[in-house]
């Protein structure tokens, strides 16, 4: 392999994964990179498990809570964010570290985007007009008609995602899943060394429903409501991330605390499956853990990192 290092640590959420990137980075002299979609807004610092500040006095952080719930942040999106950072941090002689759980833009890091083209602001706000026409099942056919590739790689549930390949076909002429089909570079010359957390399943959950009664007990429902009075579009990724639908659910009255909590609980869980299935199937790792991280295992991956990173 050739390029200067980057360490890269994926797993599920509540792994451990931000407490091994600070002990990572306070060893190897190390910049910390975001690469989880919801923790680079501003607004959701509880709900999404953002480094504190006592831990970012720790250690250098980047791309958290930089982008407003009012804007949406893509894969491509997040590049343009990560690039100059990792950039920057090689300039500064410290190593780049990525961190977070959202595998998508992991895998553009290592493999690059295919071009895709831009979309006028008529064609976008006609995909949204007609989403909210139709709605969101009616909307998933239609876009089965369009580009079934797609969506049999999209939900229903996952408006952002269906709109933006609808708007790419009505621009283009072409489905979204060809532009992708389409060769992609790899935005830097790098030597990646991913780490991956593993957690047994029963070990995983219990920590989710642990992180998500922590949540509310550290102003999770507040942080919601702030949310909420900010009148956003819902379809916004801010407005879909996990615990938001839950929360505003109790905060109007629909849902008790004890039911809202056991619904977070829930997503929390089928979240943390969901990324689990994609670390198994989408990302090779250099390094597996299958622990949650402690620091009885931090010797051991930092051997590994002096020999297959920093010596080589």
């Amino acid at each position: 392999m050739t390029g200067a290092p980057v360490i890269v640590i994926f797993g599920p959420t509540a792994s451990g994964k931000s407490s091994l990137a600070i002990d990572a980075a306070r060893e190897f002299g190390g910049v910390i990179v975001n690469a989880d979609s919801m923790q680079v807004y501003e607004e959701l610092r509880v709900l999404t498990a953002r480094p504190t500040a006592a831990d970012e006095a720790l250690a250098p952080h980047r791309l958290y809570g930089v982008l407003s719930a009012a804007e949406v942040c893509s894969a491509g999106r997040w590049l343009e964010l990560a690039v100059p950072e990792i950039e920057a941090a090689r300039g500064a002689d410290k190593l780049p570290i990525i961190v977070g759980g959202t595998g998508l833009y992991i895998r553009a890091l290592m493999e690059g985007l295919s071009h895709i083209p831009d979309v006028a602001d008529e064609i976008r706000e006609a995909a949204r007009s007609k989403f909210s026409e139709i709605g969101p099942e009616a909307f998933h056919k239609l876009l089965a008609e369009a580009d079934p590739i797609s969506a049999a790689r999209i939900r229903p549930s996952d408006p952002q995602r269906m709109m933006r390949a609808y708007e790419v076909y009505l621009s283009s002429g072409r489905p979204l899943s060809e532009w992708q089909a389409g060769a992609a570079a790899p935005p830097l010359d790098a030597r990646f060394f991913v780490i991956a957390l593993k957690p047994h399943r029963d070990d995983l959950y219990a920590a989710c429903d642990g992180r998500a009664e922590a949540m509310l007990e550290e102003g999770a429902l507040a942080e919601v409501a702030a949310l909420a009075e900010m009148n956003l579009d819902p379809a916004l990724p801010a407005m879909k991330a996990l615990g938001v639908p839950d929360l505003l659910r109790h905060i109007r009255g629909e849902a008790g605390r004890e039911e809202a909590l056991a619904s977070l609980q829930q997503a929390t869980r089928n979240y943390a499956k969901r990324q689990m299935t994609w670390l198994n199937h989408q990302i090779s790792s250099d390094l597996t853990i299958f622990e949650q991280y402690s620091e009885s295992f931090r010797e051991k991956i930092f051997s590994k990192i002096r020999k297959n990173v920093l010596t080589t």
